[in-house]
């Protein structure tokens, strides 16, 4: 959906996460970034993940893949 903006991995497989959601007041605010979080660091190599939300670039549908938008019903 174009929600991740940059992910940066340490030597030591640290990783930081740059992320932003559709909108402040879209109703996984509280859930999806822990969500990511815990999702990255389920995986073998990674040592612990933090997340970053952010807000610049504001989201925007033309941010979605093309699969995205068709599975959604936006094209």
């Amino acid at each position: 959906m174009g929600l991740i903006y940059n992910i940066n991995i340490d030597d030591e497989f640290n990783v930081d996460i740059e992320m932003t959601l559709t909108s402040p007041s879209c109703p996984v605010a509280e859930s999806l970034p822990e969500e990511v979080r815990q999702k990255a660091e389920d995986l073998w190599c990674v040592k612990s993940a933090k997340i970053e939300l952010v807000w610049e670039p504001t989201w925007g549908k033309e941010m979605m893949s093309e699969e995205a938008l068709l599975e959604l019903g936006m094209m």
